[in-house]
């Protein structure tokens, strides 16, 4: 059998042993306590933009993961799109994905759970995932857990992820700090290159 040729099957672009995970960032916001997680949601989306705009100076690829609604003939770019329109708006314009970035949807709540992420990390060559997004104490605790639970290491920056409360946010984040041996320091304090 001839040597796979990595430029015309499946590999990424991109190499790098650091990954940045933006975690069911785009979204309409359309839920009951909707109202109360934007609040945290919109200046958090400021942070995480700067670190996403630093990631890529550094070369680290952004992978963008999203729940895919229900909608399972759904594509990134149509969710995009839809979200944009909706409650959510600030936060899309905010993060908009590049034609560079990377997308995955995922049917639940850990970015792992029957998705492709971890073809796309192995092909990327990631071993150290800065993981980002909504929410803390939901999707982004489930996948900080399942990324621990393959050998990587974690960096959550704490101003780079939000919950419904600041009490909820906390408890998550002290969780992935202790039990999963993640660095939880400010986006501001983490060393990128």
């Amino acid at each position: 059998m001839p040597e796979r040729n990595k430029d015309l099957h499946g590999s990424a672009p991109d190499n790098c042993d650091t990954a940045l995970l933006l975690i069911d960032v785009i979204n309409d916001f359309s839920f009951p306590e909707a109202k109360e997680l934007l609040e945290f949601a919109v200046p958090m989306a400021a942070r995480l933009r700067r670190l996403k705009q630093r990631a890529h100076q550094a070369g680290i690829p952004a992978i963008y993961i999203n729940d895919n609604f229900g909608r399972w003939q759904s594509n990134f770019a149509a969710l995009v799109e839809h979200c944009a329109k909706s409650r959510g708006k600030r936060v899309v314009r905010m993060l908009a994905p590049l034609k560079r970035d990377y997308f995955v949807l995922k049917p639940k709540h850990s970015a792992f759970y029957s998705t492709t992420l971890d073809v796309l990390l192995r092909y990327l060559g990631a071993k150290r995932l800065i993981i980002t997004g909504i929410a803390a104490n939901i999707c982004v605790l489930f996948t900080a857990n399942d990324a621990y639970m393959r050998d990587f290491e974690l960096l959550i920056p704490r101003d780079c992820v939000c919950s419904n409360t600041t009490e909820e946010n906390d408890y998550a984040l002290e969780q992935m700090r202790t039990i999963l041996k993640a660095d939880i320091r400010p986006s501001t304090e983490i060393r990128l290159k």
